[in-house]
Order: structure tokens, then sequence, then C-alpha cells
């Protein structure tokens, strides 16, 4: 071998021993660190023998027990007996100072038993809560020094709880659930908490011990198909309570609360049965992050079987059977022993005194009275108009009618409080405000009389005296919501230019720079304005136009629109254009309405009955406000307040105008009537306008071509009140013997109310004359000879003129028939101050009446039940729109008129009577 190979062979093995002692230092570490490993595990194994089972099993235990020459096992017995004395100490005050803790931490009910707070009501005002409630108790010990404390959870502002039951087990988890709830709601003043109960699996009686506090705001129970609605409740509650805690400059509603010294909001528990079943994936994402931000806005959530990890901190119970739970806490695991359930009608009555002390709170419910205020209109309207309409837990909830929010929204369906909550707002309004700062136009298009009281009647004589307009049971007469329309789109003008010619822009600047003036805040009240909108035909149209209009520009003039219905979801006439819904700001929906809040807030669908929700953000959940809305619209309620208002300023303003869609018109009621007088220009009043002053359609009488009537259809009382009305206003213009009626009833059904009309104008001293049938053709000759000679006055009155068609055509040798007379009458007639007011059963009748080229001799034409296709002709050719409705007729004067419209023919004599 050489001498490098020597060399070579040397350091190999200088390496391979280098190896061998590293092994072997490795090894021997290996051995030591075991042998510490096995007595340690020891040590661990025997403590848990003594502290779990006792000291008896550990030396029992062969696998245990000390080995004679073995130092690892004495080592292990000197240290358990170590362990002995420790533990010993430790224990002899360890279950006193546990309940020490525990009774510092739940305080009252929060811990005590229930046998000394069951059925009280709680006092704490809710500026601080107990750190944990009682769930149960433990023991630990062998069975000769046994040793209990008790078990408490933390749940409000702390952790949110899990429950997970075994079989058979539900009613121990409705007792645990129930015990929980009830030692919170016993701890705090009523209000200060709100429960939420959902059961996946129940439609009703879920913990049916609180049933009484379900009645109230305290407890509510969801639809439990409708998961979705309460989170987002919850999502929108959340980012409500952070924005405003964050604004203030908080971390929490817990650090806002305790800044300012005053409990902000409720606590809310929120109880979740899932009974196992799996959660949609998006409700499992929407329940995880509700429950990471739920603890800083004052929610904690005790879900029961849902299979889903929640956000936040978690404190779990697993339910062993119906008397032991297994409590996951931050220290480890306990057996816990559960408090037994409470007395079921013990919990119904603590329920119940629970409720009737939140009820009592709240005004016991609040009252009417408590929206008014002790001075009544104290306020001013240069700015906004402002007023509760309800209550919260005792506090005033308002509504706010201004720049910022000029319009309202308010839905719900037929019988959730919507005309109640209207009084609330009109009460609440005209009490704080004069009629100077207030007027108030009222319009319900439903078949009822919602606002007639308000109105003087004839068992009260006292109305509200901001009211300026009243109408009742106008669901037919969408051409009066149209008017209304159009009277507030004059007005909008006339405070544009007023403002203009000020030099100034909204109402405020207005009144200022103008304090002479009388500028008050206009609040028109639409209630189911969906029915002007109703077909498609012009009125639509119209009103469309108008209503986008005046949501547009009457913020800053004052004037502002209040929308009910009882679902908005069908109005076409607005699909695709929201410049409306845009400003309606405000929103309010009642119990279960629909379409008024955003999509996806479905606070209404919760809110119990007399509630409402109140939203000044566009119906964006986080602006709801749910409010208790007193009774304002029972017998006696509003009236009182009325009585006071009207006492107080009616000797300064008039009564409103009250359009009753269901009641005719009485002529020698209406204004016009009264204001006729002799010597003028004739006018034969016909019908009542719809519109929003108190105006009648007439029929002016000079002398000139076409100044004839003609009532068209076969509905002979409205019929008959046309042409009645036409003639007894005619007479009250004019002197006696100044003019003369000649009246001819060829229709034998109507002959006793054309005797007694003739009676009428006899007894005022005019002449009439009532002819039979068989002298008309001679009659009308006498009339033809002496409108040229002497130029009289004179009212030719036909009835049924159809009906004398036939003798009419007759025809003698050498005369003209009498039919050739009529039309010589109608054409020539007017000149000389000969007028015709006949009534034809149909169009074609009239038609053959007047012959070729005769319908310009028809001035002015009044259509009962005649389709509007039928009436182009008497129209100047223009397409007429036109239903027949019952009670309503179609007025057209060529002279006054661009198209024809809608009238209200008065009462007859009759009636009148």
């Amino acid at each position: 071998m050489g001498k490098k190979a020597r060399q070579q062979r040397g350091r190999v093995l200088a390496a391979l021993d280098e190896l061998r002692t590293r092994i072997g230092f490795v090894m021997g570490a290996a051995r030591n660190a075991r042998a510490d490993a096995e007595f340690e595990l020891a040590t661990l194994e025997l403590e848990r023998a003594i502290v779990t089972e006792g000291c008896d099993r550990a030396r029992c235990d062969p696998s245990l027990a000390p080995r004679p020459g073995d130092p690892v096992s004495t080592a292990v017995w000197q240290r358990l007996d170590q362990v002995r004395v420790a533990f010993g100490q430790e224990w002899a005050d360890g279950p006193a100072r546990l309940r020490s803790l525990v009774a510092a931490s739940a305080p009252g009910a929060a811990g005590q038993p229930p046998g000394r707070w069951l059925g009280r009501v709680g006092t704490n005002k809710g500026l601080t809560a107990p750190g944990l409630w009682r769930i149960g108790a433990c023991t630990v010990g062998t069975a000769d020094d046994a040793e209990e404390f008790d078990v408490a959870v933390p749940l409000l502002d702390e952790s949110h709880l899990s429950i997970t039951s075994a079989p058979g087990t539900r009613h121990a988890v409705d007792a645990l659930v129930e015990s929980l709830l009830m030692r919170v709601l016993s701890t705090f003043e009523p209000g200060a908490v709100r429960v939420h109960l959902w059961d996946i699996g129940q439609l009703t009686a879920v913990l049916p011990n609180f049933y009484a506090l379900s009645r109230t705001s305290a407890v509510t129970v969801h639809d439990p198909t409708r998961l979705a609605d309460l989170l987002d409740e919850f999502s929108g509650h959340i980012r409500r309570i952070h924005a405003d805690a964050l604004q203030g400059g908080h971390p929490s509603l817990r650090a806002m609360r305790e800044a300012k010294g005053t409990r902000i909001e409720p606590w809310r528990i929120a109880v979740l049965y899932g009974n196992g079943e799996e959660l949609e994936p998006e409700q499992r994402r929407d329940l995880k992050r509700i429950a990471s931000g739920a603890l800083d806005a004052g929610i904690s959530l005790i879900v029961v079987d849902v299979p889903t990890v929640l956000g936040g901190s978690v404190e779990t119970i697993r339910l062993r059977d119906e008397h032991t739970a297994v409590c996951s806490m931050t220290g480890g695991d306990l057996v816990v022993d559960l408090d037994p359930p409470l007395p079921g009608a013990q919990v119904s009555a603590a329920s119940g005194a629970i409720a009737r002390a939140l009820v009592a709170k709240q005004g016991g419910p609040r009252g009417f009275t408590d929206l008014v205020p002790a001075e009544l209109g104290r306020e001013r309207s240069t700015d906004e108009l402002r007023t509760p309409v309800g209550f919260d837990e005792g506090d005033p909830v308002e509504v706010v009618i201004g720049d910022a929010t000029p319009h309202a929204l308010i839905g719900g369906p037929s019988g959730s409080g919507k005309t109640n909550f209207l009084y609330a707002l009109l009460g609440g309004l005209a009490a704080r405000y004069s009629p100077d700062e207030l007027a108030l136009y009222l319009l319900d298009f439903k078949e009822g009389v919602s606002f007639a009281g308000l109105a003087p009647g004839r068992k009260d004589e006292s109305w509200l005296p901001h009211a300026r307009l009243i109408g009742v049971n106008v669901n037919t007469d969408r051409e009066f919501g149209l008017a209304l329309l159009r009277f507030l789109a004059d007005e909008l003008r006339r405070r544009s230019a007023a403002a203009k010619e000020h030099e100034v822009t909204t109402l405020a600047e207005l009144r200022e720079a103008d304090p002479n003036g009388t500028w008050p805040r206009i609040v028109a009240v639409i209630d189911e304005f969906q029915y002007l909108f109703a077909g498609r035909d012009t009125v639509t149209a119209l009103a469309t136009s108008l209503l986008e209009d005046i949501a547009r520009r009457g913020r800053s003039q004052g004037i502002h629109l209040i929308l009910a219905s009882q679902d908005v979801a069908g109005i076409e006439a607005f699909w695709g254009k929201p410049a409306v819904f845009e400003q309606c700001t405000l929103r309010i929906a009642m119990p279960k309405a629909r379409r008024v809040l955003t999509e996806t807030n479905r606070a209404a669908v919760t809110a119990p009955r007399w509630h409402a929700v109140v939203n000044h953000d566009s119906g964006v959940a986080h602006g709801n406000r749910v409010a208790h809305i007193p009774d304002a619209s029972s017998p006696g309620v509003f009236a009182r307040l009325q009585r006071s208002l009207w006492e107080r300023y009616a000797s300064g303003h008039g009564s409103p105008r009250l359009f009753d869609g269901a009641v005719a018109p009485v002529l020698s009621d209406s204004v016009a009537y009264a204001e006729l007088a002799k010597g003028g220009q004739p006018r034969a009043l016909v019908g009542q306008a719809i519109a929003v002053s108190d105006i009648a359609f007439g029929v002016e009488l000079p002398r000139a071509p076409g100044r004839n009537l003609a009532v068209l259809g076969a509905a002979q009382r409205p019929a008959m009140s046309i042409l009645d009305s036409a003639a007894r206003s005619l007479a009250r213009q004019f002197h006696e013997g100044e003019v003369e009626f000649v009246a001819c009833c060829l229709v034998d059904s109507c002959a006793p109310a054309v005797a007694r009309l003739t009676d009428q104008l006899q007894r005022e001293g005019h002449k009439a004359e009532l002819l039979p049938c068989d002298e008309l053709g001679e009659r009308l000759a006498a009339v033809q000879a002496a409108m040229s000679e002497d130029g009289a006055r004179r009212i030719v009155l036909l009835y049924g003129v159809d009906a004398a068609l036939p003798t009419l055509e007759r025809k003698e040798p050498g005369k003209q028939s009498g039919l050739d007379v009529l039309r010589a009458v109608l054409k020539q007639g007017p000149s000389h101050g000969v007028h015709v007011f006949g009534w034809w059963r149909s169009v074609a009748r009239l038609k053959d009446t007047l012959g070729f080229g005769g319908t310009e001799d028809i001035g002015a034409l009044a259509a009962l039940d005649v389709q509007g296709s039928d009436l182009g002709p008497f129209c100047a050719g223009q397409v007429v729109h036109w239903s027949p409705r019952p009670g309503r007729a179609l007025f057209f004067d060529r002279t006054t008129h661009s198209s024809p419209e809608v009238m209200i023919p008065y009462a007859v004599a009759e009636e009148e009577s």
C-alpha cells in the first residue's frame, strides 16, 4: 500500500470514529429525553387520575402503581404527593372563589335562583350589563368531599352562544334558552332588550310561555321561511349603529353608551333554531358576517343546532342528555348540571307582568294626546314641518317634511292601520302649525269617507281649519285627482313667479322677503293614489306629467305630496319613470307593506300591528324606525283636537270645500247659484265641475247662433236634473215678466217633475206654460212667428224630443211640418233670444231632428249614457274618450271648451227636498 493510500485510509477511519462519537451523543440524549417524557407522562396521568377520579383509583391501577427500584416510579409518586397537597390547598377555597366570581359577574336575576326574581320587573336602565348569565352548576371532588360551583356564560356585548342538542333533548334546549332569556328580560327595565325568535321547524309556538311578550316589541316571532328578512334587518341595524358610533368617534355601541351615559339602543338577542338543517350558502355567509359585527352593535346570537361557524366570540354548549351538558369555554370543557326548567305558569305570569310594564312605560300604550303639544300652533313652517307620529319604547318617533324629505310614500294593505297613521300625522301637524303655516288638501280615492269627518257635518259643525279641500268617495272620479294636481301646478307657478319677483329661490327666502304675504306650506294627501293611473288614457298621461313636475319642483316652494296606497307594485304609469318615487325620500311602511321600502328592506314584514316603519332615507334599511302608532281614528279621538282647533281658528278661516263623489250636489247650495244676479248675461247652470273649487258648468245665452242645449242619453233622472237646474238658474236671473218658459213633456214618467218645475216658475212670477203633447207643433209655430216681432226671451224646454218626431214630421198641405219649424227655431231662435233646451234619448234621433248640417245649431251638449265615439260631430269633430258612468255626464260648450269635460248633474228638486 502506498503512502498516499495509507494517509487516505487514516482520514476515513478518523471520520468514522468522529461519526460514532456523535451518534453516541445523540442516542444518549434521545434516551434521556424519552425518560423525561415518560416521567412527565406518568406524572400527568397520575395527576389526572387523582384530580378527576381520586387517589384510590390511582393506587389500584397496576399500570400506575410504583415499581420497587424504579427511580422514575419513585419520583412520580413523590411528585404525586406534592400534587395532592397543592390541590388540597387550592381546592379548599376554590368553589367558594368560583361562586364569588359568578355572583359578582352575574348579579340579581343573572345568577340568583329564580325564586328571588322570577315574576319581578327589572329595574336596570341598561347602561351596563352583567358579564355572565347562569345556566347550571358543576360538581368536582370525590363522593365524600364533592364541591359545587355555579356555571355561567357571557352574552350581552361579550359573546354569542352556540347550543347543540342531543337526541330527545329539545325540551331541555327550550328550557335552557327560556331560562337565559327570562334572566335577561327580568334584569333590565322593560324595553331595554328585544328578543327575536326564529325556528325553521315551527310556524308558531316558539317558546309559548313568552306569548304575552310577543304582543309587544319585546319579543318578535319571525316567519320560519323568511330567515333572509331577519338577517337583512340585522345587517341594516349593524350598519346604522356602526355609522352612528363611528361618526361620534366610538368603536362600538357599548363605548358610545358609556361615553354618553345613556342607553342609546336596546340590546337585541336573536334565537335561531336550525334543527340541524343546512342553511343556504348565502345565508351561512350572511349569518357569519352578522356575527362578526353584531356584538359591537348590541346584538347577541343564540344558535341552536345551526350547522355553521359563527364569527366573533362564541361559547358552545353541547347537551349530553336532558340534565347535563358540556360547556366549552376558554379554560376548557366543563360538565354542567343544567338548571331545572322554570315553571311554565310562572314564566307566563312573569312575561305578562313585563309586558304590562312595557305597555305602561310606553304610555299604556301612548295615546293620541301624547302627540299634541301643550300649546297649539306655536311652530313655524318656514324651513320644514315636523311632528311625532308614534313612539318607540316610549320615545317619540318624528316625521319631517322639508327640503331633505319633500314628499312621502305610505304603503300598507287594507286593515294595516294606514288611515289611522294619516290621522296621527295630520293631527300632529295641525296641532303644531296654524292654518297660516299649513294648508291641507286631502283626497281619498277608495270607497270610503276617511276624511269626511274633517269637514262640517250634521252632527258636528266643527271642521279642521287647516283643510282647504276634502275629497271622499272619488274612486270613479279620477278627474278630481287630476284637478287637484292642476291646482297644485298653478300654485307652484304662482309661488315661483313671486320668488322670481323677489329674486329668491326657496319658500323660506320668499317668506323672509315678503313677510306680509301668505305662504303656508301645502301638504296634499292622496290616499289610494294609484287610481289616478287606472287607465291608459288622457287622465293618466296628464296626471303622470303633473305629478312628476310637482314632485321635482315642489320642494323649493313648500308644496309637499303624501301618496298613500295599498300596493304600489301595479302602477304601470311609473314603470321606467322613477322621478316621483325618487323624490319620495320619506317612506312609511305599515305591517306587511310591499314595495314601499327598498327590495332588501323587509322590516315591514315583521312589524307588529298598530306599528309603522318610518324611514327618511328612501327606504334603505339603516334608516328604519319602528313606531307604535296610537289610536287616532276612533270616534271622538281626533274630534276633540279638531274642536279645539276650530274654536281657535274658525273665525279667520272658512270651512273646507267638501267633494263627496257619492252624493249629488244641490243646486241651491252651490256657490255659482248663489252668485247669480239679475240683469247680467244669462247663464244656465247644468252641473257641477269636478274641480278643486266649487265651480258650475253653465251655458251662456247671448243672442247668438247655436246657443241651444242638447241632453243626450236614455238615463231619465240625470236628464231631468240638467234641464231642471238650467231652468231654475235662468229664472233666478230675470225679473218678473222678462222671460217666458215653454215646456212640453213627451215622456209620461217625467210629467210630474215637469209639472212641479212649471208651478215653481209660476210662483216665482215668471210666465211658464206646460203644453199638451199634441199642441207642440202649433206652439212652436207661434214661437217662430213671434221671435222676429217682439224679441222676447223665451226658453223652450222639450223632454223626450225623439218621441215627438213622428208627429212633428207630418206635413199638411201648404204648411211647414212641425219638424221644419223646430229646425228653424233651433237655427234662428238664439239670435232673437229664443233658446231650446231639449232631451234626446239617442244620438241618431238628434241627428234626425237636426237634419243635414244641423249639428252647428247645438252649441252645448250634455251626454249621459252615450259612448264617446258617437259624440264627435257635436264636439267640433274631435275624438272623444268617454265611457258612461252613473251620476256623471260629459259636457261640451263650443264657445268655451277645447275638449269635453266630466260634470256631475245636480240633484233634481224632489231629491233636494
